[in-house]
């Protein structure tokens, strides 16, 4: 009796430890993803450098502004295909969570960037994605 008692404990707790690592794993995995605000701009003719380079500057300075923004980076493209479009400029923001870009986008720092940007800006293209 003693050896089924034993057998049937050791049948269950592999079940349990088979069937909570998947779920483990996944958790982990979500834990450590991180989401991307990809956000591309394609300036005005009419813009000046000086503007253009005002704008990256204050891009940039976000980063130390919003503790929501854990990443930050950005380029010019120098794509040889020519599939562009005419944008010119690249970020990525990263964020921990969702509810880091919910507290970045209405924040007043990034409001005020906005509004810097606005009358030189032709087009701009954003994409968020979770990090794999």
């Amino acid at each position: 009796m003693i050896h089924c008692t034993k057998r049937i404990f050791l049948c269950l707790m592999a079940i349990i430890a088979f069937g909570f690592a998947p779920q483990t794993m996944e958790a982990k995995e979500k834990k450590n993803r991180v989401l991307r605000h990809v956000v591309c701009f394609k300036f005005k003719d009419t813009a000046k450098a000086s503007e253009v380079n005002a704008v990256v500057k204050a891009f940039a300075a976000l980063e130390t502004k919003i503790p929501a923004i854990k990443d930050f980076e950005m380029g010019t493209n120098n794509s040889p295909e020519g599939l562009d479009k005419g944008f010119t400029h690249c970020f990525v923001v990263t964020f921990a969570d969702e509810q880091g870009r919910k507290k970045y986008l209405p924040h007043p720092e990034h409001k005020k960037f906005v509004e810097l940007l606005k009358p030189i800006l032709d087009d701009v293209f954003v994409f968020d994605y979770w990090a794999e």
